[in-house]
């Protein structure tokens, strides 16, 4: 035997010695007795000495003190790469939790009442109970890292479970097997992990995401579109036959603090004269569409601009799937189904159609595609106030989708249409941003054409990044329906705009708080004004 075969069984002689070793002192037996996590008193559950060939960026905690992300940066390849550390198991620790994940599985089958008691309690309980009786005794770093993976098996989602927790993160995208997960950061954009999934791996999370959601995927139903728990929108493919690089998913984020106007201000989709604008729209019940590419926002916009809606209104949502999250107490939400063993499939034109007899104020609808338009135009042509999103990137591009197959409204039905919002994810200088490209009015039938005449009320000056604002016929229509001069029409807006700068400028954006300002405007816009009046030292400029 040579001298290197010689050294190499030495070495992993060794490592069988400590191994041993190691299970010995676990197996002594005694009761279990583990107390809260304290980094000071057991030590850092997490070791990271950086990616090799990357510069480390930024780094933030998704799951203190289990799992945090280091943003790397590649300088030779000009791209970034999102890390996910999470604590390090040991050969033992790796075969202690195969086994205690296969015993908890089918005692948390059996246990049907938590009382009381949350699943992280109910988790730490069983653990230490099943540790006591295999006998082994382990430390408080140890027991945090098999109770950190066990409760991101049963009550997360996995390898994933970081990038779901992480707020930052808005998409997240798996083509295929062995291939790194993308996700879209708020600062980095599109960006690749270390996360990635075999065959098997991979083809039991999409199962076990469609049963979450309530969903059934199988090889002869291998897409699936379904609603995560936690109200992420995700798009499911099972195996090879219609993905053929394996089994994919993408996952739409559900933001757990909705975004409000002010947000949106903020981002620079929109800036507070097209806010005081819509405000003053919405509630003088105008009809409005939000059209745009992929990612541009449509339905952020759209749930973020219906806190203007006024509070008692009776509003009804409906959607393929849930996304729209009011904060109306007259809301009533409604989603299509699929067909089950029986009975027939629920589509959004039978809700629609459903929708109109509940004698709704406003109806939103998640994104026309199909027959449910001739509806909805048909309740915008029937005084209801009715929103809803398109894909289009263009307000022509608006019109020629409505107008042809498969969606086919009559021109004489779109001129009922107020308000159109073209939306875009758009580079401003180095960064990606979404902005307001557009904001049109539908003006009716050009006489002389025979055409949709429209015109553009706002538009977006890319090179300056600023919106440049011109005369409104929505407007017009709302100060004589009112009867009110030019003057009292320019006090209604910039009363508007200043509630929105005060917030604004005291850092209110919280839905909640945004909300209950909205409604006390409603309900004595006189006080309110006064009061942020004597509060603020905001000049806000009155609407030309």
């Amino acid at each position: 035997m040579s001298g290197l075969a010689i050294d190499e069984l030495t070495v992993r002689v060794r490592e069988w010695r400590r191994t041993i070793r190691r299970t010995a002192e676990m197996l002594r037996g005694s009761t279990v007795s583990v107390g809260d996590y304290d980094p000071a008193t057991h030590g850092s559950l997490i070791t990271f000495t950086g990616v090799p060939g990357y510069e480390e960026v930024e780094r933030y905690w998704v799951n203190a003190p289990f799992a945090f992300v280091s943003i790397n940066y590649d300088s030779d390849a000009n791209e970034h790469l999102y890390h996910v550390v999470e604590p390090e198991l040991d050969d033992v620790e790796v075969e202690l939790l195969e086994r205690l994940f296969s015993d908890l599985r089918e005692s948390l089958i059996y246990r049907r009442e938590m009382g009381n008691e949350t699943a992280e309690t109910v988790l730490r309980d069983e653990l230490r109970e099943l540790l006591e009786v295999y006998g082994v005794e382990v430390n408080a770093a140890t027991y945090y890292r098999l109770f950190y993976y066990l409760f991101r098996s049963f009550r997360g989602f996995g390898k994933l479970d970081p990038l779901i927790n992480d707020p930052h993160i808005e998409d997240i995208s798996c083509d295929g097997y062995d291939l790194p997960i993308f996700v879209y950061h708020d600062t980095y954009n599109d960006i690749g992990t270390n996360v990635v999934y075999s065959k098997d791996e991979l083809d039991s999370l999409v199962v076990r995401l469609a049963q979450q959601s309530g969903q059934h995927v199988s090889v002869g139903e291998p897409v699936v579109e379904a609603t995560l728990p936690d109200g992420s929108r995700a798009e499911l493919a099972l195996g090879e036959e219609v993905t053929p690089r394996g089994s994919a998913f993408t996952i739409r984020k559900y933001a757990d603090e909705p975004f409000t106007p002010v947000d949106l201000v903020n981002y620079g989709t929109f800036n507070l004269d097209q806010m005081a604008y819509l405000w003053l729209a919405i509630e003088n019940n105008k009809s409005l569409i939000f059209a745009g590419g992929t990612a541009s926002g449509k339905t952020t916009s759209m749930n973020a601009i219906s806190m203007f809606i006024p509070p008692r209104s009776k509003v009804l949502t409906i959607e393929d799937t849930r996304e729209l999250t009011l904060y109306h107490d007259n809301w009533l939400s409604s989603v299509t189904r699929d067909r089950l063993d029986e009975g027939t499939d629920i589509t959004m034109y039978d809700l629609l159609r459903s929708a109109l007899r509940h004698r709704p104020e406003y109806i939103a609808v998640g994104e026309v595609r199909g027959e449910e338009a001739m509806t909805l135009f048909q309740a915008m042509n029937t005084g209801h106030t009715t929103y809803s999103t398109m894909h289009a990137d263009s307000v022509q591009t608006v019109i020629n989708r409505l107008e042809n197959e498969p969606i086919n409204v009559p021109r004489a039905m779109i001129q009922s249409l107020d308000i159109l919002s073209i939306q875009s994810l758009t580079y401003v200088g180095e960064e990606r941003l979404r902005r307001t490209q557009t904001l049109a009015e539908i003006n009716g039938i050009d006489q002389r054409t025979g055409d949709l005449d429209y015109t553009t009320t706002f538009s977006w000056e890319p090179s300056k990044d600023t919106f440049r604002k011109r005369d409104s016929g929505v407007l017009d229509d709302i100060r004589r329906d009112h009867g009110w001069s030019q003057s009292e029409l320019l006090t209604e807006l910039r009363d508007r705009k200043l509630v929105l700068q005060y917030l604004r400028e005291n850092g209110i954006s919280d839905y909640r708080r945004f909300t209950g300002m909205v409604n006390e405007y409603y309900a004595d816009p006189e006080t309110v004004v006064s009061n942020v009046r004597e509060s603020t030292d905001s000049a806000v400029a009155e609407l030309d």
